[in-house]
């Protein structure tokens, strides 16, 4: 098939980066669509199966687009599935937004010649890297799932680039002194020890935090430790895993939740908040109480409510009705999740702004990291 992806391809490269960036030719030069042949989007009941070969036309708005696109959802690969196929479930892989991948690998710091061990996924940031780097064998890619190695594997191949590539849990490598680099496009709910051990001293990791879109990057130090900053740009990545898909969601909880009584009812002086909407809130959130679901909706007489669950069973459910400026809160657990919630509220009201994007990271060798920023401070 005769596909002008060039054109689609320096577009996006105009798009993402000024002309003169070092990732402009390698976003101009990796046919993206190569390693998305074919992905799911929304539909009724789920996602449904898009395949480039069927609508060229299509595939190149969609593979030179800087957004996302889905490509695994649970364990059902956009590769193997039929045209009818709709799938529920998580995603547990996809093609990043080139903007954001390429923002990842600016905070790394490069040079010429950096190892630098990076996660696989789609291939197509692997790709890009190669091409930044002139070398492939400076870079190692790495994936839980073995499919998806093989795959990105067979396309980087056709475009003559042969990075390392390994089939593994990113989370417990075995390697000391191996990188200069490890960009992480995975969330983590702290950094591993091993990636430390496996850091050069000197070299940089760059990651984000789990389901708090918050970037971390640290330098090793002399000391087997790292230290380094919470930066003031965000990105959310999926949580590493180490089976083939993600534990279930908290339907479980959410049963209890929707509308029982709970132990602690009370005013909350503030209304109903989308917290996935209010980044530093959710972020701060999320460190404070790991492992915390939201959900949210408007009920048909316009009430606005929300839903905070946790795995160890912990939840609340407040409602803001309409012409309201407060909210009814329902909470019952080990945790009191909501009082959570109105502190970091409190706290940003009271300081015009939270203090994690910018906040100065200490990592020890073991992993347990430390946020501060002014009076602040934080360890997990």
């Amino acid at each position: 098939m005769d596909l002008d992806w060039e054109t689609h391809a320096r577009r996006l490269a105009d798009a993402t980066v000024r002309p003169e960036s070092r990732w402009h030719e390698p976003l101009a030069s990796v046919p993206r669509h190569q390693f998305v042949p074919r992905w799911w989007v929304r539909c009724d009941g789920g996602r449904g199966l898009c395949i480039g070969r069927e609508n060229p036309e299509q595939w190149m708005r969609a593979a030179y687009a800087d957004r996302t696109l889905v490509t695994q959802v649970g364990t059902h690969h956009a590769d193997m599935a039929s045209p009818s196929d709709i799938v529920t479930g998580r995603t547990t892989s996809s093609s990043t937004m080139p903007s954001v991948v390429v923002a990842m690998y600016r905070h790394a710091m490069l040079g010429p010649r950096s190892e630098t061990l990076v996660t696989t996924g789609s291939g197509y940031g692997t790709a890009l890297l190669c091409r930044r780097l002139g070398d492939a064998q400076v870079v190692t890619s790495m994936d839980i799932d073995p499919y998806l190695v093989d795959a990105a594997s067979s396309r980087l191949t056709n475009l003559f680039l042969r990075p390392q590539m390994v089939v593994g849990d990113i989370t417990a490598l075995t390697w000391q002194g191996r990188f200069d680099r490890i960009v992480a496009t995975v969330s983590v709910p702290r950094v591993p020890a091993s990636w430390l051990t496996a850091l050069r001293p000197g070299g940089r990791l760059v990651t984000t935090l789990a389901s708090t879109g918050l970037i971390l990057t640290a330098d090793k130090q002399q000391n087997g430790g790292a230290r380094g900053r919470i930066e003031f740009d965000r990105a959310a990545f999926m949580a590493t895993r180490r089976t083939a898909d993600y534990p279930p969601a908290l339907d479980g909880v959410f049963a209890e939740a929707d509308d029982r009584e709970g132990d602690d009812v009370h005013r909350s002086p503030f209304p109903v908040l989308d917290v996935a909407q209010a980044w530093d809130v959710w972020s701060m959130l999320t460190l404070m109480a790991p492992g915390v679901e939201h959900r949210t909706c408007t009920d048909d007489d316009g009430s606005r409510l929300t839903w905070m669950l946790h795995p160890d069973g912990s939840w609340a459910r407040a409602c803001t009705r309409p012409g309201e400026k407060t909210a009814t809160v329902h909470q019952s657990g080990k945790r009191r999740l909501y009082d959570l919630l109105d502190e970091v509220r409190w706290l940003w009201l009271e300081q015009g702004e939270l203090p994690v994007a910018g906040a100065r990271v200490t990592i020890t060798a073991d992993g347990t990291t430390t946020l501060t920023r002014g009076s602040w401070e934080f360890t997990f």
